[in-house]
């Protein structure tokens, strides 16, 4: 065997470069070295700048500027494992700048991200990958790019991981994309709601909030409630609102359980398992006020459903929402009341609030806070709708004073349902009264006045509830609610313009909002609204006509007709047909015309005198051109508006306290007064002439105001037909006799073919020069023909009770029309017929009845 010889050691090669052990300080070459070809350079140098970048956000941005992104994109797919999971751990963290997250999104990121969440990868790769998804699932483009790439199926296995990290990032990314219907739809072919529900055993509370509030969005499908039902989740729900421990997680368990109501199904299943009672119980007993707020909130939705409420309502869902009233915390009592609201519903709970719950949501409409002020009003409208026990509740409650205030709330919904509330409160007088008397029309006009179309037809419908009587109609004239309702009338919307429409017939009940309406232009609105096809609706043509009947010398010169219904009174007027666009001149306009030869006004005012009985006729005349100015309806009348209704001709002239007229009243106290100073001191005296002396500068004053003439003659008419005509119980008699009454005070029977001869022009130039003035009592007139005669027939009639129609014709002509019963002859039975017009003859056989349509009734109405 030979010796063996000893190897002499190889050089190393000299092409091969010696392991070098760089140590940097500097981020710039760290960055660089993310560029390295060696996977234990990539791996050391991403581990450092995932140190690094998690110390703060200063430091992400630094990283950012350095261009650490693309590199570390690429890395995060790198074959070597170490590379991959220390580049994903700085792009997760990096992730959690906005700064990043922005350029991210424009970098095709999202397939390599996904990819890490393979089952193969380690669980700090999915953590880290998981985590950058979730900061990028808020956007709604990065949404889109997950659930493009497949993103939710490996989220959702993640769910079951044994890491809390992967867990927590996992469902927060699930949470963010269910946000879209498309995710949600998704998850439920995936199966992913059980995993969800298993969250809820984690002993980390930041995951069950998470998945709870994932679950809540879920719910809002209704397939994703089915699988819900059927995983049992429901009483997972209620065990974590019933542990006071878990009372953290309570707001989001019931916003579960608020969309879970939703369904007819879920709530028969919780009614069947008892959930229901487990869950109002909870209402009541909870000690936080966000989940008072929310369980109510939960129960008025579940409300909505008729089906809903009647189980809502047997499980005694109205005793808890009232003890929910009593709460100090404002979104509890709102949410409260909102739920009462859609009780309402249900008229058995109507009836159960009445009690208990009225008075406490009365006392909330003067809460500070403006939600509570608003969801307690509504729930009032609710309450009282259809139902005037409870309206009579409200009332009893002090309510009416609060609701009137809360007119002028700077909420409009809360001036809304304040309104529907009067609305339905003033269905009843007593309350109607009450409402009124608390100042409810000088409250309305800001509303009235109101650009929101709800609080302005609401409004509207308010002065119609309210407007029933002429006391509220003058309050409303007074506080100038007049000009803005009128201006309603141009809504252009159509519940607003009908409400207002409504709102001014009901106004137009009396004759001095009737013509103060008609000066503000309402008529003319209302007649450009019923000639227009789509903007017409079923009140507009009532109030037109509203304000016609109520202002008779407007509707005699427009329309040219009075019916039986309008009632003549003093104060009327005919100053002949006006054309429809011009303005209806008041009586103390037309009396400051210089006389003219012009048609004259006929005046009609028979009001009584201060000085007892009429005169005999034989002093007709004398008394005419000595003819008293009253202050009657019509003159008080006149210094306001262009013409009133008088009342009856004693009471108008009355004084309210003694029952003497005004003038006499003065004119007694004075004679008292110097009679009793007789024996007075010289100062007494002189204070008594002082007294006098102011009396007598207001009668002058009183005497200087415009004041209709009264006609004497017209009144001595009345008492006439009053004692003769009235005698005959047939009212074909009484017609008959009343025509020739008139005929007969106005020149007699005329002549057909010497009509033209009939003097009357010159006799109403001689009125007009001797009244010095175009306005001439009907009275004074002895020489009339159809105009006049028709005019003052109708007058006598509507004083007797004898129904007739004044309707005008072309060329000074103008007939009555009154509807017969025919006689049937003593003894004999005939079948009941309807009445019969007839045209009734003032001109050339006064008292002769013409059937309407025939000859003798055409020729008389035309020349």
């Amino acid at each position: 065997m030979g010796k063996k010889v000893k190897k002499e050691p190889e050089a190393p090669p000299k092409d091969v470069f010696d392991p070098l052990a760089i140590e940097s300080k500097k981020v710039p070459t760290v960055v660089l070295m993310l560029q390295s070809p060696e996977e234990e350079v990539l791996g050391k140098a991403s581990e450092s700048l995932y140190k690094f970048a998690k110390k703060s956000d200063e430091n992400k941005l630094l990283l950012l500027d350095l261009g650490a992104l693309s590199p570390l994109l690429n890395l995060i797919s790198h074959e070597d494992k170490i590379v991959r999971r220390n580049a994903t751990t700085v792009l997760g963290t990096l992730a959690g700048h906005p700064d990043a997250r922005q350029r991210l999104r424009t970098m095709d990121v999202f397939p390599a991200l996904i990819a890490r969440l393979a089952p193969e990868e380690e669980t700090v790769i999915h953590e880290f990958a998981s985590l950058c998804l979730a900061y990028l699932s808020v956007d709604f483009t990065s949404k889109a790019k997950i659930l493009e790439h497949n993103g939710l199926e490996p989220l959702v296995r993640l769910l079951g991981s044994p890491d809390p990290d992967v867990k927590k990032n996992s469902v927060e990314c699930i949470y963010q994309l269910v946000q879209d219907f498309q995710s949600r739809a998704a998850l439920c072919q995936l199966q992913g709601i059980p995993p969800i529900l298993e969250l809820l055993k984690s002993e980390y509370p930041v995951i069950q909030v998470l998945a709870l509030k994932t679950l809540a969005t879920l719910s809002n499908d209704a397939e994703a409630r089915t699988i819900l039902k059927q995983s049992q989740a429901l009483q997972q729900i209620l065990q974590i609102l019933e542990l006071k421990d878990l009372n953290d997680l309570h707001v989001e368990a019931l916003s579960v359980m608020t969309h879970c109501l939703d369904d007819i199904e879920t709530m028969q299943l919780l009614q069947q398992t008892g959930g229901m009672k487990r869950l109002l119980t909870f209402m009541e007993t909870s000690t936080i006020p966000e989940v008072q707020a929310n369980a109510a909130k939960a129960l008025g939705k579940a409300a909505q459903d008729n089906e809903s409420r009647k189980m809502l309502s047997d499980q005694e869902a109205e005793k808890t929402l009232v003890t929910l009233l009593i709460s100090d915390n404002d979104d509890v009592r709102a949410a409260a009341c909102q739920a009462i609201s859609a009780m309402c519903a249900n008229v058995a709970s109507k009836d159960l609030f009445r009690n208990d719950g009225i008075p406490l949501i009365v006392h909330l409409l003067s809460s500070e806070n403006g939600a509570v002020r608003e969801s307690a009003v509504q729930a009032l409208a609710n309450l009282t709708t259809n139902n005037p026990s409870n309206a009579t509740a409200v009332m009893e409650a002090g309510g009416v004073e609060s609701l009137v205030k809360l007119l002028s709330d700077d909420r409009d919904v809360a001036v809304a349902h304040c309104g529907t509330v009067i609305i339905n409160m003033a269905s009843q007088d007593i309350l109607r009264v009450s409402i009124q008397g608390h100042g409810v029309m000088q409250a309305i006009v800001k509303p009235l006045q109101s650009t929101n179309s709800i609080v302005m037809s609401k409004a509207a419908l308010t002065v119609a509830a309210i407007a029933c009587d002429a006391d509220a109609r003058a309050e409303l004239r007074n506080a100038g609610g007049l000009g803005p309702l009128v201006h309603l009338l141009k809504s252009k919307y159509d519940e607003v313009r009908r409400n207002a429409c409504w709102a001014v017939m009901v106004c137009a009940g009396d004759e001095l909002t009737a013509v103060e309406l008609c000066n503000l232009g309402a008529l003319d609105i209302l007649q450009e609204i019923n000639l227009s096809v789509s903007r017409r609706n079923n009140f507009s043509e009532g109030a037109q006509n509203k304000l016609f009947d109520n202002f008779l010398p407007l509707k005699y010169s427009h329309k040219g007709y009075l019916s039986s219904s309008n009632i003549i009174n003093d104060g009327f007027y005919d100053c002949g047909r006006i054309k429809p666009e011009a303005k209806l001149l008041s009586l103390e306009e037309l009396s400051k015309q210089e006389v003219n030869d012009h048609r004259a006004v006929l005046l009609v005012n028979a009001s009584a005198i201060e000085h007892g009985p009429p005169h005999s006729p034989a002093s007709d005349e004398k008394a005419d051109r000595n003819a008293v100015r009253s202050p009657t309806s019509v003159s008080r009348m006149a210094k306001e508006k262009p013409s009133t209704r008088g009342a009856s001709p004693v009471e108008d002239k009355q004084d309210p306290s003694s029952g003497r007229s005004p003038s006499s009243l003065s004119r007694s106290g004075i004679k008292e007064k110097a009679s009793k100073g007789k024996g007075k001191p010289k100062k007494e005296e002189d204070k008594v002439k002082e007294e006098e002396g102011h009396t007598l500068q207001e009668i002058i004053i009183e005497k200087k105001q415009w004041l209709p003439p009264f006609d004497l003659i017209l009144f001595s008419y009345i008492g006439d037909v009053t004692k003769t005509v009235l005698e005959h119980p047939n009212t074909r008699d009484q017609v008959v006799l009343l025509a020739q009454f008139v005929a007969d005070k106005m020149g007699g029977p005329i002549e057909k073919d010497k009509l033209h001869e009939f003097p009357w022009e010159l006799h109403i130039s001689e009125l007009k020069f001797k009244f010095k003035s175009n306005i001439i009592p009907i009275g004074a007139i002895t020489k009339g023909i159809f105009c006049h005669r028709a005019l003052l027939f109708k007058v006598l009639a509507d004083r007797i009770g004898i129904a007739t129609y004044l309707i005008r014709g072309d060329y000074n002509r103008a007939w009555n029309e009154v509807k017969l019963q025919e006689d049937s002859a003593p003894g004999i039975t005939v079948v009941l017929r309807p009445p019969e017009a007839y045209i009734v003859d003032l001109m050339y056989q006064p008292g002769r009845l013409m059937k309407v349509g025939s000859a003798d009734a055409d020729h008389y109405q035309h020349i």
